[in-house]
């Protein structure tokens, strides 16, 4: 390859945009999450998911796991921005920190279908096959709960619309890195 074909392929996989998660450790104090998010619509970037929940209660931290995507220099403007913030103490970028560039990922869902005669068996033993439990039903539906990767999720779901999907709530995607280090 010569010197302006390299170029031409350095740029093109700069310019490719790829999906990151990352973890954030704020203080636990009111308006902190308003403040991440509007970092985050000012400049026009997208969340995919957010969740946050309080970590420790003695230091009183909250953990804010965004999944966003980006071409890498943006996801690099994201995380020096987020940095800049008073209110949060570390930024990690857990699809680059972790040791084969996947953290470990988990997301839940609830997922209402509706089912009767042969759609009711189909639906069960799809959930089965998936590792869902059924934690509510009637005559008329199933409710499944089901955890795991998003695209696990995203499978499941989308089997699930021609048998008769009702509704689906999920939480967002929680994650950490691997091995021993804590964030």
């Amino acid at each position: 390859m010569n010197q302006q074909g390299s170029a031409y392929f350095l740029k093109e996989i700069s310019q490719r945009e790829e999906t990151h998660t990352l973890s954030v450790l704020v203080d636990n104090e009111a308006g902190v999450l308003a403040r991440v998010v509007g970092l985050f619509s000012g400049r026009g970037y997208n969340i995919d998911s957010l969740t946050v929940s309080e970590t420790s209660q003695a230091d009183h931290l909250s953990r804010i796991t965004i999944v966003t995507t980006g071409t890498p220099m943006i996801i690099e403007q994201i995380h020096h921005q987020l940095e800049r913030l008073v209110p949060v103490h570390r930024v990690t970028n857990l699809s680059l920190d972790a040791v084969d560039g996947r953290p470990l990922e988990r997301e839940l869902a609830m997922v209402k279908v509706r089912g009767e005669g042969h759609n009711r068996i189909e639906a069960l033993r799809l959930a089965e096959a998936f590792q869902a439990r059924v934690i509510d039903a009637t005559v008329e539906h199933f409710t499944f709960e089901i955890t795991g990767r998003t695209n696990k999720l995203n499978q499941f779901i989308s089997i699930m619309e021609p048998l008769g999907l009702v509704e689906v709530a999920r939480t967002g995607v929680v994650a950490v890195g691997r091995g021993g280090e804590a964030l």
